[in-house]
């Protein structure tokens, strides 16, 4: 394996009217000092000429050095991060989803205050899959593309999910228990799917392939039929195409599934 290479390096733009901190970036050679003749109508750009019009010059300081590309990303993430809305910053950079979000800390988050996470799942009911298997035999399932699949497949043990089924609203509320498998992998009590009255057979299409769907188990916790999904039109409730999805920053939703569910997600996290 050959040697990565260690020649980026990630600076600092500095005001010297009041010594602030406005810009992070990381690169090699003369990187930083690409900005310098940046005529764009960023706030960056807009913070350096307005240093230039006052006649002085944005101070340039290298913070870390001899970094390899993927160091640099995190060490960049990290100052942005630390620093927040006071930067001109466009992009809040790689590996965003690892850091928490800002003024979050008068709240308990999935994943950061817990081990889990709490997650969106759309049923995808059609020609490869239904709710009322997914209900009785305990399981989600995507697949046919990899695409979809890839995105179930990093559901982990312990996540708590929130089924919801198109044209009709929420229908459930699990556990995740096993990560998702191929359809011919997937047991219940030992047994393959084959051996229970599924009303989709057509999950098997495609199963020795990668296209194959992948069934996740889940321990419901709530759920109810299609017709009595809970919905509620023109409130502002989250939904989306995305197989899956973080309700992390859905508290709307979050309070409208408590009530019609009643639970409470911090204790189901918690009780993991």
């Amino acid at each position: 394996m050959a040697d990565l290479k260690t020649d980026y390096y990630v600076y600092v733009y500095i005001d010297p009217r009041n010594f602030e901190e406005f810009y992070f970036g990381k690169g090699t050679g003369s990187r930083k000092k690409a900005h310098l003749t940046d005529n764009s109508d960023t706030e960056k750009s807009k913070r350096i000429k307005a240093i230039k019009t006052a006649g002085l010059e944005p101070i340039i300081k290298v913070i870390a050095k001899d970094l390899t590309e993927h160091e640099a990303f995190l060490i960049e993430k990290t100052l942005i991060w630390k620093l927040g809305r006071t930067l001109t910053n466009i992009s809040s950079g790689h590996f965003a989803e690892k850091f928490r979000p800002h003024n979050t800390y008068h709240v308990d988050l999935s994943s950061f205050d817990f081990k889990n996470g709490l997650y969106y799942v759309n049923v995808g009911e059609g020609k490869h899959r239904c709710w009322d298997d997914c209900r009785q035999f305990g399981f989600l399932s995507a697949g046919q593309n990899r695409k979809f699949s890839d995105s179930i497949r990093t559901l982990e043990p312990g996540d708590i999910v929130v089924a919801f089924l198109k044209s009709c609203g929420y229908v459930g509320i699990g556990r995740v228990i096993e990560k998702a498998v191929r359809v011919n992998d997937f047991q219940l009590n030992g047994k393959s799917l084959k051996h229970y009255p599924i009303k989709i057979k057509n999950i098997f299409d495609n199963c020795d392939d990668d296209k194959s769907e992948y069934p996740v188990k889940i321990d419901w916790i709530k759920s109810v039929d299609s017709a009595d999904a809970k919905w509620k039109a023109k409130s502002g409730l989250f939904t989306s195409q995305l197989i899956k999805a973080s309700l992390q920053a859905q508290p709307k939703t979050i309070d409208f599934l408590e009530k019609e569910f009643d639970v409470v997600f911090r204790d189901l996290l918690l009780a993991d």
